[in-house]
């Protein structure tokens, strides 16, 4: 007689099999992040074009002037004066913006280039786990290149620069240091002579006249002092940390609209050439030339937004005096600042838009397919 296990009998249909793990989680898993950054990596070319935008400028840049200063050092001064880690760091930032868009077009681009996006449907996986698994799998490359790049302009700066100097050049005359408006008024009026042989106020000035003239052009005149400040000195640990964070998020940008951007067209080239349009052509005009009746127009750019809270050591050929916003940054730029909430909300709305627009592009792309396919 054959009689039946009362495990085996009592048991649900299905009960010995493994439960398939959920596929329609729209937050994506780890292995996914991990699967997404391996095929990215993978990608030879755009990986040296990565290392090449971001990591060789710097290189480049320090190894050449550390090579001239050691072999005639009276032509070439040391490689890290303020102006060098100023002008290093904005390249940093300009090259990191493209090199982060052309990497943000080619992860919202690969999956349908490649044809693998309608396997990626048939598994059943949620399109936005799979959008969203590409933002931590791309940024997990592009902050520590940019890292290790503006991490060997701080250390070239730290060890490499000229004495620190005891006073501030303004027109040509020695203001001490560390003076705010009101304090660098007084100076120059305690000092007349000294205020009309250097200040641009024109020959056979008389002592009245010269006080007129600094009252009325205090503000023009603490502008040009606080510039000639920061570029004077190489930036405190503080504001390197400050001009640090400011660039991850300058990359972060550009890899979230070259991400969006790319998951709307699903063109790599035509996404990339339209962002390095935008960073190297219309935000520079837009910053520096006030449009009549479009100055609002102007600052819904994302890059307007960035230069007035770029930190204000890097600030300072462009300085004009507005200080006070996010991280200290007086603004580099030639039209009226918008206010610090405006600001905030036009970096916000660059990133949440587009990363909303390349969701939903990539969630509804192919709509039919899945159905076609199951049937």
């Amino acid at each position: 007689m054959t009689t039946t296990s009362p495990s085996r009998a009592g048991s649900a249909p299905g009960a010995g099999r493994r439960r398939a793990p959920r596929t329609g989680a729209w937050l994506p898993t780890w292995d996914m992040i991990t699967t997404k950054n391996l095929e990215i990596r993978k990608r030879t070319g755009l990986m040296i074009t990565m290392l090449v935008l971001i990591v060789l400028p710097t290189v480049l840049f320090y190894g050449l002037r550390l090579l001239f200063h050691a072999i005639d050092p009276h032509s070439y001064g040391p490689a890290g004066t303020p102006d060098l880690f100023s002008q290093v760091s904005s390249l940093i930032a300009e090259f990191g913006f493209i090199a982060a868009a052309a990497l943000g077009a080619a992860a919202g681009t690969t999956d349908l280039s490649e044809g693998v996006f309608r396997h990626l449907v048939i598994t059943g996986r949620s399109r936005l786990a799979l959008y969203l698994a590409r933002i931590p799998a791309g940024l997990a490359i592009l902050v520590p290149l940019v890292a290790l790049a503006f991490l060997m302009t701080c250390l070239v700066t730290s060890y490499e620069a000229p004495p620190q100097p005891t006073t501030v050049a303004l027109f040509g005359v020695n203001v001490p240091e560390h003076f705010d408006q009101a304090e660098l008024q007084t100076w120059l009026l305690q000092h007349p002579g000294q205020a009309a042989n250097g200040l641009p106020l024109g020959p056979g000035t008389t002592p009245v006249q010269v006080r007129s003239a600094i009252d009325q052009n205090i503000a023009s005149f603490y502008a040009t002092y606080a510039a000639s400040e920061v570029s004077g000195r190489s930036p405190a640990d503080n504001e390197m940390a400050k001009i640090g964070l400011w660039l991850e998020l300058e990359v972060g940008i550009g890899f979230l609209v070259g991400l969006g951007l790319g998951s709307l067209t699903g063109q790599r080239t035509t996404t990339t050439i339209v962002l390095i349009a935008l960073e190297i052509i219309v935000t520079p005009l837009l910053a520096r030339v006030q449009i009549p009746y479009f100055i609002d127009g102007q600052r819904l750019i994302v890059g307007i937004a960035m230069d007035q809270l770029r930190p204000a050591d890097l600030a300072a050929a462009g300085a004009s005096g507005h200080g006070g916003l996010l991280l200290g940054g007086r603004g580099a730029l030639g039209i009226p600042p918008m206010p610090t909430w405006a600001m905030i909300s036009v970096i916000v709305g660059w990133i949440a838009g587009w990363s909303a627009i390349g969701a939903w592009r990539m969630m509804t792309r192919d709509a039919l397919f899945r159905a076609f396919a199951w049937n």
